[in-house]
């Protein structure tokens, strides 16, 4: 009887290709970090001008802006926290007849340096970072 030889690697070679894999992602994760805050950060802006929409919305309809998320039929996405995907939470911090302010608090550290992102936004409808992460 003749037995069949298949070639294959051994434990040794692939321990070791599973280090330099590993070594390669600690040289390049911290040039990606700031890609990754980045790419969350969008989130907030959609949000944002989401909620610039919808107010502009209801200050035609009412001459007004409005103070509460609610009137204006946002509904804020859950955040990861509350087992959902979002990475902000959203807020109306002030509003009048003419003007507007909201924002979006990120409720995660991005980088782990203890500053978390925050964004606004008013009538003239640009989101600004406040506070970069």
């Amino acid at each position: 009887m003749k037995t069949l030889k298949l070639p294959a690697y051994n434990l040794q070679e692939v321990l070791i290709v599973l280090i330099i894999i590993g070594i390669l992602l600690l040289l390049a994760l911290p040039n990606l970090m700031p890609l990754i805050s980045k790419t969350k950060s969008i989130e907030a802006q959609t949000q944002l001008k989401y909620v610039y929409n919808s107010q502009t919305s209801y200050r035609y309809m009412y001459s007004k802006y409005s103070i509460d998320l609610n009137d204006i039929d946002f509904e804020a996405p859950k955040t990861v926290k509350e087992n959902g995907t979002s990475n902000y939470v959203y807020e109306i911090l002030s509003a009048t007849n003419n003007s507007f302010k909201a924002r979006a608090t990120a409720i995660t550290d991005f980088d782990g340096d203890g500053t978390f992102n925050v964004w606004e936004i008013d009538e003239t409808g640009a989101p600004k970072q406040t506070v970069k992460d």
